[in-house]
């Protein structure tokens, strides 16, 4: 009995033990993680972009707002995710559902995506800041500039003029042909860059073209500035997965926020029900986007290429499944599909920044 007793004693000592361990374990975890300066200010961010949100918008109609459209909040949770942690944009989870599920017509989710963008990736922008994660600013300055043409020529002269099966299918062909290219390079043993290793007229003339065509791009689907320009700098400037993928975030945020302002209080759609998704979206994106973007500076170049090889085949499948086709609407697409392949493998081939080693960091 009494060896029973000091047994059962032993094992409560023991039990005691692990959890005060755990426990210690535990709070050292925590205090490590918000002792990095980044998480001070993804959480700072947060919590000024929710306060904003209640104030505004007020607490009661903010809350009935966000239940009533929960499905957005929760689109965007993963959405978000893959916004700030992939040079693809939320746009190839929250399209197929949007339009599918919730019914909204293919201009509404452009609108939408250009607005919600403008809060997330300006948030993940912050947080990749923050952390002092390696962009190529001189990039970001010149397709920024390229890219307000660009927008305003997509967003008000091409949209209303082409069909939106027809803008769809172009974006799909053009991120399709592109992985190809992309899947054929990572075959190879090429030497990436970490920053362009030149920089003069001819690069600022590239950048800007590719903000132009960013820009356009994302003025006829809601994103797409993002991975026009990453695939700018990975084909053309050889630059490293690492260093493009957040440099075209911050990319898409600027032309986001352009995009935003545009619909906002130029072109004037920004009304119901767009609004009341956006309003559900808000408080979701301002945290996914930033944890996105830590994701990926935690990741291998080789996990972000696979990532966003499998974002664009969902692009792929969503498209064929959601859009109905027609014999011109497949001869066009294979057209697309041509000609930028074309232009990505010439950007492939070129091997105009290609050096023999890693090109380290200017200062």
């Amino acid at each position: 009995m009494l060896k029973q007793k000091k047994a059962q004693r032993t094992e409560q000592y023991k039990i005691k033990n692990q959890i005060q361990s755990s426990g210690k374990f535990f709070h050292l975890a925590v205090k490590s993680l918000f002792s990095q300066h980044f998480i001070k200010v993804s959480i700072l961010t947060a919590v000024v972009v929710w306060a904003t949100w209640l104030i505004l918008a007020g607490p009661s109609y903010a809350l009935s707002n966000l239940i009533a459209n929960w499905e957005a909040a929760v689109t965007m949770i993963f959405g978000s995710m893959v916004a700030g942690g992939t040079s693809m944009g939320g746009g190839a989870v929250a399209f197929p559902v949007f339009t599918k599920v919730l019914h909204i017509p293919p201009s509404e989710a452009k609108v939408f995506s250009l607005a919600i963008q403008s809060i997330g990736m300006s948030a993940a922008s912050l947080t990749i800041v923050a952390m002092r994660t390696k962009v190529e600013w001189r990039f970001i300055r010149w397709a920024s500039l390229g890219g307000i043409p660009g927008i305003i020529l997509g967003s008000v002269f091409l949209a209303p003029v082409l069909p939106s099966n027809v803008i769809k299918f172009s974006f799909t062909m053009m991120v399709c042909s592109f992985v190809m290219v992309l899947f054929a390079l990572n075959r190879t043993k090429r030497q990436r860059n970490l920053v362009i290793p030149s920089w003069g007229r001819r690069e600022q003339i590239f950048s800007l073209i590719a903000g132009v065509w960013g820009g356009i791009v994302s003025g006829l689907v809601g994103s797409g500035m993002d991975i026009v320009g990453f695939s700018i700098m990975v084909l053309l400037f050889g630059l490293c997965e690492k260093v493009s993928t957040p440099t075209s975030v911050i990319l898409m945020a600027i032309n986001a926020v352009v995009g935003f302002t545009l619909h906002q209080y130029f072109i004037g759609d920004f009304v119901e029900p767009i609004t009341n998704y956006w309003l559900a979206a808000v408080p979701v994106v301002v945290v996914g986007a930033p944890a996105g973007a830590i994701l990926c500076n935690l990741m291998k170049r080789k996990t972000i290429t696979r990532i966003l090889i499998c974002l664009i085949f969902i692009e792929f499948v969503s498209s064929f499944l959601l859009i109905p086709l027609n014999p011109k609407l497949l001869c066009y697409s294979l057209f697309v599909f041509a000609i930028f392949s074309s232009i990505y493998y010439w950007m492939y081939k070129s091997n105009i920044y290609v050096v023999p080693s890693f090109v380290r960091s200017r200062s």
